[in-house]
């Protein structure tokens, strides 16, 4: 076991382990630290702990010190330096004419590296624009492009649901989201109504996907024959998945049929033997080919 804190650099940033080195540390406090970007400033999320050795990335780098009043001075400076910085590039890259748009700019605590953070549909080529910026700066540059998934999760926003984006508020590493949950969960399989402001689809697919799991499980799939607990035998049009409550056509001793609402607990069925494919090949497909119409692409 090695005792370590979490820090993070951004809001719903990734945690990265560091240790102590001693110094009185608690959940909320500021810290120094050197990380391989050089002496940053971050915020304590996880208050020191013992973790598995195979939890750690090593080396494992220890805290410079806890971050000073001047420390602290110094972050907001750069946090108002970054706005200039953020404009002075948007211009550059006018002037450059590259197509290319600009999300979010960083400085390091130390001051020895400005990044600038972009989006583009192609490579560009900004080797004019980094000479360019670093004329301006008299630092070094750093021009990393993102994906759309990153760019959403640095601006914000309000999702569909209303609430502020998961990515943008507590969500650190993005989970991989598949056209699967959506078919689990009995959504609409259009990819417009399943994809949040990133355009791929939603992170919280994944948030009840194994509770689907487990509840669509014990149901029987529609189009199956059942035998209720009054004995008559009948086929499955419809199940509700959280209430857990099937709708059967059976066949009365009339021979006429009718429509009755059951509870899973009082049928009988030949259970799932394993879990049932839950999209065709084919209509896997053609929504794929459908999303990269619409310049989406579904996640592995």
């Amino acid at each position: 076991m090695i005792n370590v804190i979490g820090v993070r650099f951004r809001r719903a940033g990734k945690i990265y382990f560091f240790d102590p080195a001693g110094f009185s540390i608690k959940q909320g406090d500021n810290v120094i630290v050197e990380t391989a970007r050089g002496v940053e400033y971050g915020n304590v999320v996880l208050g020191p702990r013992d973790v598995e050795e195979s939890q750690v990335v090593q080396p494992l780098k220890q805290v410079m010190r806890t971050a000073t009043p001047e420390d602290d001075e110094i972050e907001h400076k750069n946090k108002e330096k970054e706005e200039e910085a953020f404009r002075i590039c948007m211009e550059k890259i006018t002037k450059h004419q590259l197509d290319m748009k600009l999300i979010d700019c960083e400085y390091t605590f130390d001051n020895n590296k400005v990044l600038f953070y972009f989006t583009a549909d192609g490579r560009i080529d900004f080797r004019e624009l980094v000479k360019d910026l670093a004329s301006v700066f008299k630092t070094r540059i750093e021009l990393r492009q993102i994906g759309v998934r990153d760019e959403t999760k640095i601006v914000g926003g309000i999702g569909i649901c209303g609430r502020p984006l998961c990515c943008h508020t507590h969500l650190s590493e993005f989970a991989p989201v598949s056209i699967k949950m959506a078919k689990e969960q009995n959504l609409s399989l259009n990819p417009t109504k399943i994809s949040g402001v990133c355009g791929r689809l939603m992170c919280c697919l994944k948030n009840e996907e194994e509770a689907y799991e487990d509840l669509n499980s014990r149901l029987p799939s529609v189009g199956d024959f059942v035998t209720t607990g009054d004995n008559l035998r009948g086929e499955v049009t419809s199940v509700s998945v959280l209430k857990q409550l099937v709708k059967v056509i059976v066949v009365l001793e009339n021979d006429e049929k009718e429509i009755r609402e059951y509870k899973v607990s009082d049928l009988r069925f030949k259970p799932k033997k394993k879990k049932e494919k839950v999209l065709l090949d084919e209509e896997l497909r053609a929504l794929e080919a459908l999303e990269r119409k619409e310049g989406n692409h579904l996640d592995d």
